[in-house]
């Protein structure tokens, strides 16, 4: 017998779910990442590099370029030479700075927990595939 679907309680969100909105912005690779760095003070491109290794140019150009056209991010050409460039945050992506922070709490406390899951396995031998035993007769 199939279980009856249960009414969900919850309200209904408003035109657009702002939770939506928000993830849109942070769901990119590497964005939560280019937001944490900033979130110390403006960087040049080359410093992003270095401060992100993993992520490549191409793909740290592009989420930059987001970044900057949904206003969470500001590109500021400083008048040197050669001409650099700054990205900073903006007061919206200083904003985002706590819910990332939120984020990596709860990433940390979820770590935590399988790291000991998986000690508790290791001692208890759970989980390991032990050979089934002949039987005597």
């Amino acid at each position: 017998m199939a279980l009856k679907v249960r009414k969900n309680l919850s309200p209904p969100p408003p035109n657009k779910c702002p939770l939506s909105t928000c993830m849109e912005v942070l769901g990119g690779a590497w964005t939560p990442n280019i937001i944490w760095k900033l979130s110390g003070g403006p960087r040049r491109f080359s410093e992003l590099r270095v401060d992100i290794p993993r992520v490549s140019a191409k793909v740290l150009t592009t989420r930059l370029r987001q970044l900057e056209a949904k206003g969470v991010v500001l590109r500021e050409v400083k008048p040197t030479s050669p001409p650099s460039v700054e990205y900073s945050l903006t007061d919206l992506g200083e904003q985002l700075v706590p819910a990332i922070n939120a984020i990596a709490e709860v990433g940390h406390k979820l770590k935590l927990r399988a790291e000991a899951k998986a000690q508790s396995q290791k001692r208890t031998g759970a989980g390991s595939r032990a050979r089934p035993q002949p039987v005597a007769e």
